[in-house]
Parts: C-alpha cells; structure tokens; sequence
C-alpha cells in the first residue's frame, strides 16, 4: 500500500482514496474533489450488517467513528434508507449534495435522538411542542423556523428553516445514542428516481464507491416521511403525506 502525506496546509476533507484497478489502494492529494461521474476517483466504503432489533455495540462504534471523521454513510430510518454525516462537516454535506445531485434550496435534516436539542436549532411555542412530542419518534420530518444558532447552510436558504426528525429505528437511535448529538441527513433517491432506495445490495452497487459505510439494516420499506410545516404559531402545513399518519389532524 503507498500512502503519500497530506500537506499541511491542506484539509483533511480534499483528500480522497482511489483505486485503478491494480487492487492497490493509493491516497493522493488531488485539488478538485471527486464526482459520481469521474470512475478514476472514489472512496473505499465499508459494508456492516447490523441487527435491526438488537444493533451491534462494535459495529455502531465503529460507524460513529466514521462520521465523527467526516465519512459519509448509508443507514436504515423508521420510513426508507438515508445519507448522513456530521452536523458540523461541510464537505460531507457537500458530498451528499453531489450524490442527489441538490440544488441549494434543497432542505436537509436534522436527525435526533429526542427533543432535547430542539431549542438549540428551532423556534416553537408550547402547542407545537405538544404536536412534537406527540408524534416522536415516528416517520415524520418538521419544517421549523430556525433560531440564530443554525449555520446558514442548514438552513432554507429563502424561508430560513431547519427541517427536524426524530427517527423510531433501533440502528439509528443506537447510532445517535453514541453520537451524543444530531447527524445531517437526506433521504436516499437517486437524481434519476422518484422513490428511495431500499435494498441494502442494490445501495452497495450504486454507491459503494462514493460513500464510507452502508448500514444493511435489512429492508426498511420506501415510504418517505410525512413533512409537516410548523410555524411559529403553532400552524401546521403538511407539505408531503408519507408514512407517517395525518389522523392527528382530525
């Protein structure tokens, strides 16, 4: 294996790993970063399977790890499959964005174990509080007016919103649980598809070279989450019907 050191006055983040085909792995600088349509320049992903019920504690250190380094991961929710990296990391997100191939109003989402965070990152009244708590953990995401604190590239760039979820899934509660904060997420729908994938073997062919680790936490369905708009009032919005149910509203 040849490893050649990064410069010091270069970031960790403009480094990645690629393989030509000779089966030996090589880190190289290179100033541009990768593409999904530059087949030369990929990284090397990891491939756990995890208990859906009974999440392995090695392999959930193993996966925090990787985001707390800046990796990008595949993981299973309560509603489809999902991209995630560290709050903090921006090249990560930015990573994500290039897989989906995003615009700059796309809404990304803060994915969390409980409520606990939620005045660091949103502006709610005690109605819609009660309308969160009420349906967490569950398959829903919450558009939220977001305070001064979230960085603007977490935000909606135009309606200055942060989306909020809190997922019912034991890998992800376990991932979150050592995490010991929120992880940055999208949904995982390629640019070409209109429904998440969510075969854990069809996600190792499409993006086994462009992400750190895919999670194969067993077939967790393709229903997207129900978003709901909540402003400061307490009004709700439902932007999207998924999997989570609307019977509250009745």
């Amino acid at each position: 294996m040849q490893v050649q050191t990064a410069p010091t006055d270069v970031p960790s983040s403009r480094w990645t790993a690629y393989n030509r085909g000779s089966g030996c792995q090589v880190c190289r600088w290179r100033a541009k970063p990768y593409t999904l349509d530059d087949p030369d320049w990929y990284v090397l992903s990891q491939f756990f399977e995890i208990h859906p019920d009974n999440p392995q504690r090695r392999l959930i250190a193993q996966a925090v790890s990787i985001v707390q380094k800046g990796g990008v991961i595949v993981y299973p929710t309560d509603s489809c499959y999902a991209l995630g990296c560290h709050v903090g990391n921006k090249s990560a997100m930015e990573r994500i964005s290039r897989i989906r191939r995003t615009d700059k109003n796309h809404n990304f989402t803060l994915v969390c174990q409980d409520l606990s965070d939620l005045a660091t990152y949103a502006r709610v009244d005690n109605r819609a509080y009660r309308l969160l708590k009420s349906l967490t953990p569950g398959p829903y995401t919450f558009i939220l007016a977001a305070t001064s604190e979230v960085p603007r590239r977490l935000q909606n760039p135009k309606r200055k919103t942060i989306g909020l979820r809190v997922p019912d899934n034991a890998i992800c509660r376990a991932l979150l649980d050592a995490l010991g904060e929120p992880m940055m997420s999208s949904t995982l729908i390629m640019p070409d598809k209109d429904l998440p994938e969510t075969e854990p073997d069809d996600i190792r062919t499409l993006l086994g070279k462009h992400v750190d680790l895919i999670i194969d936490g067993g077939n967790c369905g393709f229903d997207p989450t129900t978003v709901l708009e909540i402003d400061e009032d307490g009004e709700v919005t439902v932007m999207r019907e998924g999997r989570g149910s609307l019977a509250f509203l009745e």
